[in-house]
């Protein structure tokens, strides 16, 4: 009995002083959520914002920057946190100068590899307009334009590797070359985007298994391509990881209406189907050899892993790829952490399983044998396994999100309409739940309502005890005299009451309108104390039923729209702030749309009503306008982002 309690005092001492991995690890994270533990472990270990450490990943300009820089713009969308826009821009500061030059980086190399960090170039350049950024991005298409082809069109993958495809650089080049292509307004490259996509799926493609082998030599020179076929010997993990991130990447920046959109989102399909018939059925997780099993000197490999639950994952919440996958996604990243995720001693997450490289020919000659992909060991943090780590987990935490239940709450005490209708008698109208005519909010209801949320009105001034179980509020358009006899104004109780609100991790989306339409002393008085104010402006004035008038196209990328070629806003007042929050759309260079953080919260802002019944579902607008599909990213974005606030 004595040496029981001496025994249960040292385990209790123990505790006290070091206390669980687990729970010693939480502390050390801002967030209970695995992507943030693995982005924040990631920050930690490379100060400085650089993306090499001792053991790997040359300091020159290279595609594994560009996989974590393209990781960490991920994250900056799903959280909005600084810290990542910053590392980015300051690791992109290392490289460009105030010229734009880029430093280590040739174009003459002719490297598609060296493309991949293009991504994050646009983005820092769409968030800052600084022209150094710009110059550099434009540097990087270029490269495009003088890429070696082979005769059926395909890049080559390096202008050292004549006449050969690999499934690794459609990652590296075609989701920048989409992107650029919408921003740009360059419809024309994206049929030579997804012949790439194409073109490559059908030269690697086994009919036996639906996998893919590593790569094709047209010209069937190499050492390592079938003499028939051109065609690498062995279905490599990572390969075929690079090329569904890809897919589901392009996706993002393809046109709906374009003819190959839905054979890429067929490819996908058949890709991942085979995928799931080579898994281990133990361990839920891929080798590096995928057919060859537990053949000897196979391992369980992560970074492939990571690649497929990253698009198994995203595939099915941007509806490309059944539900079974959402439900294997999970099954295999639960294998993941068991395999592969280990906490070290100083509280941050390891990720150990990631092959270092694996590539054909050059100098010593790499022959694809099974010899020599297993002969390629595995190593720790490697970025070509951690990025897609942080992407997975992010894609799951989002599919998640959706799966709860939220209070979403409309304000209709700031607003607060009447008309009289047919029957002589007054009822409520103008941007409320129950509207349905053109006025009404009735279908933006109704996308809440589609994932996961109850959404209602509130009649009465907001405070924090009706606030209390609320995730979103939405406010819109207060009245002015010459729309309700006695509107109700903001007035500075509210405002506090909404502060604390967002500051505890709530969910702001304020709705204004135009000059002569909006009730700004008041609206501006909310608004300014999160750092911003409406600017009484109409811009965007569209004549009649002349609807191009009040389009945007080459629409930027985020959250919003992704997959969206073209929105409808018309009658907008601009947005000033006092310090740079997450612009998400611009008119004439002037923001018209932002995103600011808050405390645990966040505050969305746009310059117009927009999203009513009338400019929602299209029974005014042309069919090319893709308002709807705006409005459904905005609504799982703003529940997403209400998830991580109470996380």
């Amino acid at each position: 009995m004595k040496r029981q309690k001496i025994s249960l005092l040292l385990l209790l001492l123990i505790s006290l002083l070091f206390g669980n991995s687990e729970n010693y690890s939480k502390s050390k994270f801002s967030k209970n959520l695995w992507s943030v533990k693995f982005a924040e472990s990631f920050l930690a270990r490379h100060p400085g914002n650089v993306t090499y450490d001792s053991f790997m990943t040359s300091k020159k300009w290279n595609y594994e920057q560009g996989l974590m820089l393209e990781t960490l713009r991920k994250m900056f969308y799903y959280t909005e946190e600084q810290k990542y826009f910053d590392f980015i821009k300051g690791n992109l500061e290392q490289y460009i100068d105030e010229k734009g030059n880029i430093n280590t980086y040739k174009l003459s190399d002719y490297n598609i590899d060296n493309i991949k960090p293009a991504g994050a170039v646009l983005f820092v350049y769409q968030v800052t307009g600084e022209e150094k950024f710009k110059i550099a991005v434009d540097t990087l298409r270029k490269q495009l334009d003088g890429m070696p082809r082979t005769k059926s069109g395909g890049f080559w993958h390096k202008k050292i590797y004549p006449y050969q495809m690999w499934l690794d650089g459609i990652y590296m080049g075609q989701p920048f070359y989409a992107e650029y292509a919408k921003v740009f307004n360059r419809p024309q490259d994206f049929d030579d985007i997804t012949k790439q996509i194409i073109l490559i799926y059908e030269k690697t493609l086994d009919e036996k298994t639906g996998l893919l082998y590593h790569a094709w030599d047209e010209s069937k020179q190499q050492k390592w391509a079938d003499p028939q076929t051109g065609r690498s010997p062995h279905f490599w993990g990572r390969a075929i990881g690079w090329y569904v991130m890809a897919l589901v990447d392009v996706l993002d920046f393809l046109p709906v209406e374009h003819p190959d959109r839905q054979k890429i989102i067929n490819i996908l399909n058949n890709v991942c189907e085979a995928l799931l018939k080579v898994r281990d059925n133990k361990s839920k997780v891929w080798y590096q050899v995928l057919d060859q099993g537990n053949r000897e000197g196979n391992y369980l490999e992560a970074s492939a892993t990571l690649m497929y639950i990253y698009a198994f994952a995203k595939g099915y919440n941007n509806g490309y790829l059944p539900e079974k996958f959402i439900k294997e996604a999970k099954v295999s990243f639960k294998g993941a952490l068991k395999e592969f995720v280990k906490l070290d001693k100083d509280g941050y997450y390891n990720l150990y399983g990631t092959c270092r490289g694996a590539g054909l020919g050059g100098n010593p000659y790499r022959d694809g044998s099974y010899e020599y992909y297993v002969s390629e060991k595995p190593r720790t943090n490697d970025f070509k396994g951690y990025g897609p780590l942080i992407l997975a987990a992010m894609e799951i935490e989002k599919a998640d999100a959706h799966l709860k239940k939220y209070n979403v709450l409309l304000d209709n005490y700031f607003n607060n309409e009447y008309r009289t209708n047919k029957q002589g008698v007054k009822e409520r109208f103008h941007y409320i739940l129950d509207d349905t005519t053109n006025s009404g909010f009735y279908v933006l209801g109704n996308l809440f309502k589609k994932y996961g949320a109850t959404i209602s009105e509130l009649r009465k001034a907001p405070s924090l005890k009706n606030l209390k179980n609320v995730d979103v509020y939405i406010i819109v358009d207060p009245d002015t005299p010459a729309e309700t006899e006695s509107p109700n104004y903001i007035d500075e109780k509210s405002i506090n009451e909404i502060e604390k609100w967002v500051k505890n991790g709530g969910v702001l989306m304020l709705f204004a309108n135009d000059k002569g339409n909006c009730e700004f002393e008041h609206f501006n008085k909310l608004a300014e104390k999160f750092g911003f104010k409406f600017n009484e402006v109409s811009l965007n004035r569209v004549e009649g039923n002349k609807y191009d008038m009040g389009a945007f196209v080459n629409l930027p990328y985020n959250p919003i729209f992704a997959g969206v070629d073209k929105i409808y806003m018309k009658e907008i007042s601009t947005i000033k702030f006092d310090e740079l929050p997450y612009v998400l759309l611009r008119k004439d260079n002037e923001p018209v749309i932002i995103l600011k953080k808050y405390g645990k919260g966040y505050v969305f802002a746009v310059g117009d009503p927009w999203l009513y019944n009338e400019y929602i579902d299209n029974r005014r607008l042309p069919e090319d306008f893709q308002n709807l599909k705006a409005a459904e990213n905005l609504v799982k974005w703003m529940l997403q982002l209400s998830n991580f606030a109470k996380n």
